[in-house]
């Protein structure tokens, strides 16, 4: 009988400790109200996680929250991150969390037409973003890419990207490269038979110029059109974009006559041919519109004030447009 007693009390016991256990897994650790912050290095112990999860602002003892990371069988399984642990997380949910690698993620977007300047700007401003490269120069950032003696203009693809945060700015410009690098490829390879540019790195220039010269999305393979035309008969491209990205800094936001006079490696109006590098960003529809132009023979175009263009084949009709769209009262 007494056998029987201990044998029941030792029973009740398990059952007391099974549902606190299972009380304890499923009752919140978090701060009321509050959002905490972990990070996890690569290769940090169980036993390790658990004290940060305490010093992050957990209420749990560390020492059981190791207990039911090794119990569960998962400990090996948790992930590097940065992650952040909701008022109502319990450790049920916090372990499913680290073994999956549910990461908080944030976003950056990257807008077609940018120059590599203003992505390092938006790079630099992102307060979540951990800023390597802020003080590197533009051959450094290419250098520690992979890509040392190639200019960074244009060789970012356009895109909104996630990362975890704390990242780092340079991985996010190498995914952005990265999906460059894609598009460049898939443009390239189906560009027009008879597309007369020489190579991926001149489309991506040519499209960086269609970019910024299209201001009504319809237009874009037009513009790209008047540009290998141009090209095909040896003609300058006399496009102002360019004049103003060799400008720099020193452009007031007014283009002179003197400007487009003035010789500079980016003035297609001085010079032939493509500029040494692309002037911008360019997004899938300006590389996609530059490997594939539309049938056009038009030469010349100007904006009639809505954000579209007018065409013209010959240099008559575009003056007579010009007067009626930019020289009007």
């Amino acid at each position: 009988m007494a056998l029987f007693r201990l044998f029941l009390v030792a029973l009740i016991a398990v059952l007391l400790a099974a549902l606190a256990a299972v009380s304890w897994l499923g009752s919140p650790i978090g701060q009321p109200g509050r959002t905490l912050d972990l990070s996890i290095a690569p290769k940090t112990a169980s036993q390790q996680v658990a004290q940060q999860v305490v010093q992050a602002g957990a209420n749990v003892n560390p020492t059981l929250l190791y207990a039911w990371f090794r119990l569960s069988g998962q400990s090996r399984a948790i992930k590097a991150g940065s992650y952040e642990l909701e008022s109502d997380i319990t450790p049920r949910r916090l372990l499913e969390k680290l073994v999956n690698g549910e990461q908080a993620l944030r976003s950056v977007t990257v807008v077609e037409g940018w120059t590599f300047r203003q992505l390092r700007q938006a790079l630099a401003q992102h307060p979540e973003l951990r800023h390597d490269t802020a003080q590197w120069t533009d051959a450094a950032i290419m250098q520690a890419l992979g890509r040392g003696g190639q200019a960074a203009e244009g060789r970012f693809f356009p895109d909104t990207y996630r990362f975890a945060k704390g990242s780092s700015d340079l991985a996010v410009l190498q995914t952005a490269l990265a999906a460059m690098d894609e598009q460049l490829r898939l443009a390239w390879g189906g560009r027009a038979e008879a597309n007369v540019l020489q190579s991926p790195d001149e489309l991506l220039t040519l499209a960086s110029i269609v970019e910024k010269e299209t201001g009504a999305a319809a237009d874009r393979g037009q513009v790209a059109a008047v540009f290998h035309n141009r090209l095909r008969i040896g003609m300058r491209l006399q496009t102002d974009p360019t004049v103003i990205y060799g400008l720099g800094e020193r452009f007031d936001g007014n283009l002179r006559k003197a400007d487009l006079q003035r010789d500079t490696p980016y003035n297609t109006y001085t010079r032939a041919g493509l500029p040494p590098t692309p002037i911008a960003l360019p997004g899938k529809a300006a590389l996609v519109a530059a490997a594939r132009p539309d049938g056009s023979s038009a030469l010349y175009f100007v904006a009639k004030g809505d954000g579209s263009s007018q065409f013209s084949t010959t240099l008559e009709e575009h003056n007579r447009a010009v007067n009626r769209y930019q020289r009007q009262p």
